[in-house]
């Protein structure tokens, strides 16, 4: 096969077209006009797609190249974790011997402690000042890039090292996890979610109650990092194993009793806590009803619900404070207010009638969430329905599928020219939606 087709569905980061050549019998450490292995201008690409396709094709990331580096050690000096991980390869403690993998942990640190941008003025003798961007380094999380003397970047080489190290199995100290997680300030950048993710990982009792005591720690950033992954600890797939649920909802409601003085960390506090089942949700949920930052009191509403199929009625304390919130200055307290008051299928008149007044919020975006939640609820008074009709002519698609969604589910007459007034039902990013399949079900049986 003629190599020139691998080189260049690399260079255009045709990643299907590269596993397809792959398959056909294309090498795949087929070197490019440069003399380098094509996993090299994946690398130098950021290109993660192309690299795994390689690499799951068979290239080879220890390679040896003139320079003495490898595809390995070039993703790992490229700063970009998503990269890495992608050219690092499954099982590669077991492929490496001990003194390579002591090599690229050092190499890690290195870039790691002294900084990119001082590494790249080191290598291209260029002291000015780099060209920072940032750029999303996988689906979620985003790093910077830096680009000095003709060479580009990423400072992704903290999450690097704590990716390796957790690969290699070695267990880093959670002090040093969290230090590497807060020093930096966002919450999606890849520092940070790499130690999340480890922690996550690991479920001894010890990684727990070290992490835990940070709860105390004076920089909010260390308690929102704590919060952070003992959300992880409940969300995580292998939550079944070791989760701490109960150990963890006990923590949260003393967290939240004893009073936390950062609104945004509370408002964190009461977001994990709705992830719990603790018979003291509700008082917690209460207590902060009435707390003078919005972004704490949109959090009280999904306190105040149970975890039972079907719920069962709320209490009093509950309902008034729902229809309290609902009627908040700040329409995102408004709108989890409605949602809470939707899933708690109390079928009341005040209820109702707070949901209808929020489908005719005067804010487009409660409007469009509430009709969102109202669409599948068990409720189908003419009221809600009259409301939904109302919200077809809105700008926003979605707000308008929403409502002749709702229709539809229940048998309304109008749903026919409900679905009609959405608009086209092949737009881009609903292929899959299962209210444009309804839609199209309902109009294919109408129309036979």
């Amino acid at each position: 096969m003629d190599r020139t087709q691998l080189v260049a569905a690399v260079r255009r980061g045709d990643s299907e077209a590269v596993t397809a050549l792959l398959e056909a019998g294309a090498a795949p450490d087929t070197v490019a006009d440069d003399g380098l292995p094509v996993l090299c201008l994946a690398v130098a690409a950021f290109d993660t797609a192309v690299a795994c396709a390689l690499v799951e094709g068979g290239a080879d990331p220890d390679r040896q190249l003139p320079d003495g580096t490898t595809p390995l050690i070039r993703a790992i000096e490229g700063g970009s974790p998503a990269m890495a991980t992608a050219v690092l390869g499954r099982e590669p403690r077991l492929r490496l011997a001990a003194a390579d993998r002591e090599q690229l942990l050092a190499l890690a640190r290195r870039w790691y402690e002294r900084g990119a941008e001082d590494e790249l003025r080191d290598r291209t003798g260029d002291h000015g000042p780099a060209d920072r961007s940032r750029v999303m380094d996988d689906d979620y999380n985003h790093v910077t890039q830096l680009a000095l003397g003709g060479l580009t970047v990423r400072g992704g080489h903290g999450a690097i090292l704590t990716d390796l190290e957790w690969a290699f199995r070695i267990l880093t100290p959670v002090d040093e996890l969290v230090a590497r997680a807060v020093a930096q300030r966002e919450p999606d950048h890849v520092d940070r979610s790499s130690a999340r993710w480890v922690l996550c990982e690991r479920r001894s009792k010890e990684t727990w109650s070290a992490l835990t005591t940070y709860r105390r720690n004076p920089d909010p950033q260390h308690r929102v990092f704590v919060l952070d992954v003992l959300l992880g600890f409940l969300l995580s797939p292998s939550s079944r194993l070791n989760s701490y649920e109960t150990e963890t909802a006990e923590l949260l409601v003393a967290w939240a009793t004893d009073g936390e003085d950062d609104p945004g960390v509370l408002a964190d506090v009461l977001r994990v806590l709705s992830e719990t089942e603790h018979p003291k949700s509700t008082d917690v949920g209460l207590r902060y009803a009435g707390h003078p930052a919005p972004h704490v009191r949109t959090q009280v509403p999904d306190l105040l619900l149970s975890w039972d199929s079907p719920p069962p009625p709320l209490g009093a304390a509950a309902r008034a404070a729902l229809l309290l919130l609902a009627g908040d200055e700040d329409w995102g307290v408004r709108t989890e207010a409605g949602r809470a008051m939707i899933a708690a299928q109390d079928d009341s008149s005040d209820f109702r009638d707070v949901v209808v007044g929020l489908l005719r919020d005067p804010v487009a975006s409660v409007r469009g969430c509430i009709a969102e939640a109202v669409a599948d609820s068990p409720d189908r008074s003419t009221a809600v329905a009259d409301a939904l009709v109302s919200l077809l002519d809105e700008d926003d698609f979605g707000t308008r599928l929403n409502a002749a969604y709702g229709l539809l589910r229940r048998h309304h007459p109008h749903t026919g020219e409900a679905i009609d007034r959405v608009g086209p039902l092949n737009r881009p990013g609903f292929e899959h939606d299962h209210r444009v399949s309804a839609c199209w079900s309902w109009k294919w049986e109408h129309d036979r």
